[in-house]
This record gives C-alpha cells, structure tokens and sequence, in this order.
C-alpha cells in the first residue's frame, strides 16, 4: 500500500513540487510581461485622445467577439501542445510590429489607440490560455493543492513587472519595454515544454495536451456555455463578481475624490491599498490557499467573496466613508485573489477538454467584459434614478446574496463531477518513474 504524500509547509507533496514551481515560474513569466506593458497601454490611452476612452472601451469588447471564435477554430484544428505556445508567439510577434511600428513613425495617434485594445485582448487572453492549461494539465485534486502557490508566481510577476518599468522607463522609452514584454512572454516557452515532461512521466495521465486537435465548431464557445447548466452557472458568477467590483470601484472613486483633495495623495492611497492587497495575497496564496481548498472544498471558498460582500456593503451603506471603502476594497481584492480566482479556476478541472479550451476562453473573455460593460451602465443608470452610495450599496446586497448561493451551488456540482472523473490524488512520490 502506497505511503502517504509528504507534504510541505505550503501543503503540497514532493513529487508535485516541480510541477508548481515550473508553473508558477511560468505564470511569473506571463504577467510579469503583462504589467510591463499596462503602463504603456495607459500611456497609449491618453496618446490616443482621452476623449476618446469610451469607443476604446467599445472597440475591446468588439475584439474580444471576434478572437473567441478565432481561437475555437485554432483549438479545433491543431494539437493543443503546440497551440498553447504558438498563442503566446502570436502575442511575442505582434509586440515586435507595434515596436517597428513605434520606432518607424507610423501615425502615433492611430497606432496609440490600436496598442492599447491589443493590450486589453492580450491580458485576458493568455491568461485564459495559461489557466485553460493549468486545468488540462492537473486534476481537481491537484488543482486545490497546487493552484493557490501557482498564483503565488504570477502575483510576484504583477509586482516584478511595475517595478522594471519603474526602473527602466526612462532609460528604455515605450518602445523598447515592449521588448523587455516580448522577452518575459516567448520565456512562459521554456516552462510550457518542461510541464509537458513533467505530465509525460505520470502513468495513466492522457491529458488532451498530448493527444490529437479537441475538433469541434469555432462559435463552440458560445454553444458549449449555453447547453451545460455548469458552465451557466460559472458564468452567471463572473457576472455576479464583475458588477459587484464594478459598484465598489466606481463609490471608491467619489468616495475618494470628495475625501481627499490632490492628486499625489489620491495616488499615494491607491498605491498603499495595492501593496497591501499584493503582500496578504502572496501570503494567503503560499500558505493558506490550497490548505482551505483541500479541506473545506471549492464551495466554501466560491462562498466566502460574496459573503464579504454582503458584509462589506452593509457597512458601506451605513457608513459611506473612506476608511470603510478602503479596509472593505482590500480585504474583498485580496479574497478574490487569494482564494475566490483560484477556485473558479480549479472549477474547470472536472470538465471535458473542448469546454476547458473554447467555453472557458468564452467565459474568461466575452462573458467577462460583456460583464464589465454591462455593470457600468448599470451603475450609470442607479446613479440617475438618484441613488447615492448608501442606495447603491443597498442594491448590491441581493446580487452577493445570490453569489452565495451560486458559489455553494457550483462547489457542490464541482465535487458530484469529480467523483465520475479519474483521479492521480493517490499517485505519490514512489509511483513516479
């Protein structure tokens, strides 16, 4: 009879320790680009005409329906490990158009505007892909255990990258960071093949990864999501979480401007608020994320972020003040991060292969941003039947209350499919070749 696991301070057992690193790593690597880039990309915004914010907003979500069937159709038609890298070398060579282009004098304004879309699909979509991979690669079993450290690289990328442009932005300019992006993104190359090996050694592990194109339609996205309750239900909740953030940051943004009065300290708060957010979140991702998932379960952790928001908007309401927006901001960023995007992720797990591509990058995409759209004209439209921050807060309290539920709901549909589906959680160190 095969020993137990030996576990680490993080939870996790030695054999699957590379497998995290090598994915964390890999993560690192992703966004770590990614933020390297957002300054630019706001940078490009206000290049390309701050009046014209809002039909930037609308040419993203536009981009965004027409790449998800893209993808599906790429998905359907080539082997899933040589599509994974070949999306990021997609992303790597259109970085070195937008530098030629910036270095050759191409019309800023109009190129201005087209980098900062770009940047607004790339971020979503390799991120998806990289998750979409991560839940191909690992079973649910594997997943609570590993995710939460797995996210612990790409939040040390989210703070590496800010740093370097810090750093480097003045001695590089704009456009030589885009090479400085490109070199961190065809990087995620190395880590994507050594996973690969990694899943090769594990006897009875077929992921889709090495075997042949999933097939399937390229609007499969859409008709995927709309046929499974399960996947209806992830996608009600993304709603549900993006219309609640999308409430909190738009009271936080009056709350702050009536509060305090100059830019730089404006600045100086959000930049406190996000330090804080990114040091608890590194610590609950290393050492408390894949304890709780593994003993409590997806249910409790999809629960625990609208629980906070029920709370967090009953004070609110009470007390529309900055102190209140702040602590309730920060702890609410931090739980998603740290626990809620780590078991949404692990919800794909127990999905086929074509749902697990094309209707999670549906979600992760268009339902996302179709979300986002759709909470700010909400918001916009309280906002002109008179409603204050106290109204407005009182109006988000039945959307966390239904989040609640749905959380439950899914953890306990996540944990009915798992147990059809095939597990390595029993594998250990000494079965490994």
């Amino acid at each position: 009879m095969p020993s137990a696991p030996r576990l680490s301070l993080t939870g996790i057992p030695r054999h699957e320790r590379p497998a995290a690193l090598l994915a964390g790593a890999y993560f690192f690597c992703l966004l770590c680009s990614y933020y390297v880039l957002r300054p630019v990309r706001d940078e490009m915004g206000i290049q390309g005409g701050v009046e014209n914010l809002q039909w930037t907003f609308t040419a993203t979500f536009a981009a965004m329906l027409a790449a998800t069937p893209l993808f599906g159709w790429a998905v359907a038609r080539i082997r899933l490990r040589r599509l994974v890298p070949a999306v990021y070398l997609f992303f790597a060579a259109h970085l070195i158009a937008f530098y030629l282009g910036l270095e050759g004098g191409a019309p800023r304004e109009l190129l201005a505007r087209g980098f900062f879309v770009w940047v607004s699909v790339f971020n979503l979509f390799v991120v998806s892909v990289f998750w979409s991979f991560m839940a191909d690669l690992f079973d649910s079993d594997q997943a609570k255990r590993l995710f939460g450290t797995i996210a612990a690289g790409g939040s040390l990328g989210a703070v590496t990258g800010p740093l370097l442009t810090v750093w480097l932005a003045q001695q590089l300019g704009p456009a030589n960071l885009l090479l400085v992006a490109c070199a961190f993104l065809t990087g995620t190359l190395a880590f994507i093949a050594a996973l690969l090996r990694w899943s090769d050694r594990w006897p009875g592990r077929a992921t889709a990864s090495r075997g042949q194109p999933v097939g399937g339609g390229a609007l499969a996205g859409l008709t995927l999501t709309l046929r499974s309750p399960y996947l209806l239900g992830i996608g009600l909740y993304i709603i549900l979480f993006t219309a609640l953030s999308t409430f909190l940051y738009f009271e936080q943004a009056r709350i702050v401007r009536d509060a305090i009065a100059t830019p730089g300290s404006r600045t100086q708060l959000f930049a406190s608020m996000d330090l804080a957010v990114n040091a608890l979140t590194l610590a609950g991702q290393i050492f408390l994320t894949g304890r709780i998932l593994v003993r409590y379960g997806l249910g409790l952790a999809l629960a625990a972020l609208p629980l906070l928001s029920l709370a967090g908007f009953a004070v609110l309401a009470v007390f529309p003040v900055l102190g209140v927006i702040v602590v309730f901001q920060v702890l609410r960023r931090t739980c998603n991060f740290f626990l809620a995007k780590p078991a949404r992720e692990a919800l794909f797990t127990v999905i086929p292969v074509e749902e697990k591509y094309k209707a999670k990058n549906f979600i992760d995409t268009v339902v996302y941003r179709g979300g986002d759209a759709a909470s700010g004209w909400l918001h916009t439209a309280l906002k002109g039947l008179g409603l204050g921050a106290t109204g407005i807060s009182l109006a988000a309290l039945p959307l966390a209350a239904l989040s609640l539920a749905l959380g439950i709901k899914l953890g306990a549909r996540h944990e009915a499919l798992r147990r059809r589906a095939p597990s390595t959680a029993a594998i250990t160190q000494e079965s490994i070749p």
